[in-house]
């Protein structure tokens, strides 16, 4: 059992990372304006050490938002434009054959974009399914093979992959299975009348503002581990799996269920959990509580379900399933 004085640490280190997230939240609202479900969503993504699915119409800050997160969280940042005739080297690198000094030739393996610390795929349903399947696994794996030899990615390693939600001509739909790579979506949104006003002053004078490093690599990845170190009570730890488990076929709960075609799997729980556990921690509260799991249901969920067929024709979307069984979750 830990003494009175782990526990006050643990609420100092807690108390410092919160005010250092806080901060963070701060200088990408001076770049990022009118998006602050945005910014924090996605800090909670990369504060849980997952990957982010942005879904947005062009011209919403999209790529500035990654970009001033790599400044802020320390974070040597990249971005690939994915297009249909992009190819899985163009991402992960190739070998090259060279010749030595020696006029002996050997290969020689040339990184590409993808060993960075934070990646932007700008339009990933764009690129060929080869092409996606190859940046996917390098997400869930953390390392790429060429030519048998094994590369390992930098660490930490996130993805911010983007969307555009309405123009679909010559894309390739990220399959179920691949999108549950991602740990949250985040739909990004038109900014309100007083945000779109303020960045048109912002951002068509000779000045702009400039986002500041809060972070450092290295105190990212301890604030990641401090994220798994919180504890969750068991009240939302049954919340979780209710929720999640809910939408399944033979759940309790069938009048939701018979409406989705496919259902979260275990990783929506694990999501859930270390999500609710990072948006605690940037709130400075040593624990999640029952508003983490409902603010953070949509993102974690809903690119992991589908409807049926006939929920569509009764005009059911899954936001809208999702926001009842959150009602019923009390």
């Amino acid at each position: 059992m830990g003494t009175v004085s782990d526990t006050s640490d643990i609420l100092e280190t807690v108390d410092k990372t919160a005010e250092k997230a806080a901060t963070a939240r701060e200088e990408i609202a001076k770049v990022i304006f009118g998006q602050d479900e945005v910014i924090e969503q996605a800090l909670v993504t990369i504060l849980a050490g997952g990957h982010a699915l942005l879904v947005g119409v062009p011209g919403l800050a999209k790529t500035r938002l990654v970009e001033t997160l790599g400044t802020v969280l320390g974070l040597d940042a990249r971005r690939v434009q994915f297009t249909p005739d992009l190819v899985a080297a163009d991402v992960i690198g190739s070998e090259v054959l060279e010749e030595g000094e020696d006029g002996r030739r050997r290969f020689r393996f040339i990184k590409g974009p993808i060993f960075a610390q934070l990646l932007m795929a700008d339009e990933i349903n764009r690129a060929s399914p080869r092409t996606q399947s190859a940046l996917l696994q390098a997400m869930q794996e953390h390392h790429v093979t060429v030519a048998g030899e094994r590369y390992d990615l930098p660490s930490p390693f996130h993805v911010l992959a983007t969307q555009n939600p309405l123009e679909q001509e010559g894309t390739y739909p990220l399959p179920e299975a691949q999108l549950d790579r991602f740990l949250m979506q985040i739909d990004v949104g038109y900014p309100d009348y007083a945000a779109e006003r303020r960045m048109l002053f912002a951002t068509t004078g000779t000045e702009q503002a400039d986002a500041k490093p809060i972070f450092s690599a290295s105190e990212l990845q301890a604030a990641q581990r401090l994220v798994r170190t919180i504890p969750v009570g068991e009240e939302i730890v049954e919340a979780i799996l209710q929720l999640v488990r809910s939408t399944r076929p033979g759940s309790e709960n069938s009048e939701i269920a018979e409406q989705i075609a496919w259902s979260p799997g275990p990783r929506a729980s694990q999501a859930l959990m270390l999500t609710a556990r990072a948006r605690a921690l940037i709130d400075g509260r040593l624990s999640p509580s029952l508003d983490d799991i409902a603010a953070l249901a949509e993102p974690v969920l809903q690119h992991r379900m589908e409807l049926t067929p006939a929920a569509r024709r009764a005009r059911k979307t899954v936001k809208s399933l999702i926001e009842d069984i959150v009602r019923q979750m009390g």
